[in-house]
């Protein structure tokens, strides 16, 4: 089976580059093939490189609390580019203040992510979930 190609990349203004290098050796040693776009990466810098790449999800992560401004709008962006059926995953200090993660995850799946993950989440929790849903081995 070949590589799944996965997307990742910090949203926004944000410039929390240690996790997304963490992110990129993890999914890499676990099988897959990351194009990694870095820091500051907006919305369409994800779309295109999804595109260009034939690429099988989209990995986002957030750490300095406004993921929901910068991911608004990413699952329609993705439908008029014609990645409808793109995974889009979320993860990382996603709000500011002390939201309940439960209401976090139910704001971002109704934005259009398939999965959210909370501060903290460890690399394995979501390579073995991705890998399920892509059907990776």
């Amino acid at each position: 089976m070949s590589k799944k190609t996965l997307v990742l990349g910090v949203i926004g203004s944000d410039v929390h580059a240690v996790g997304n290098k963490i992110l990129d050796y993890a999914f890499s040693e676990a099988g897959f093939k990351v194009v990694n776009l870095g820091v500051m990466v907006p919305q369409e810098e994800f779309i295109e490189a999804a595109i260009e790449t034939a690429a099988d999800a989209i990995l986002v992560s957030s750490l300095y609390g406004h993921g929901e401004l910068d991911c608004r709008g990413l699952r329609e962006k993705c439908d008029e580019a014609g990645l409808q059926n793109i995974p889009l995953y979320v993860g990382g200090n996603l709000v500011v203040g002390k939201t309940p993660f439960e209401e976090v995850k139910k704001k971002f799946e109704d934005m259009g992510f398939n999965r959210v993950y909370p501060p903290g989440t460890l690399p394995d929790t979501a390579i073995l979930e991705i890998k399920g849903d892509l059907g990776a081995e």
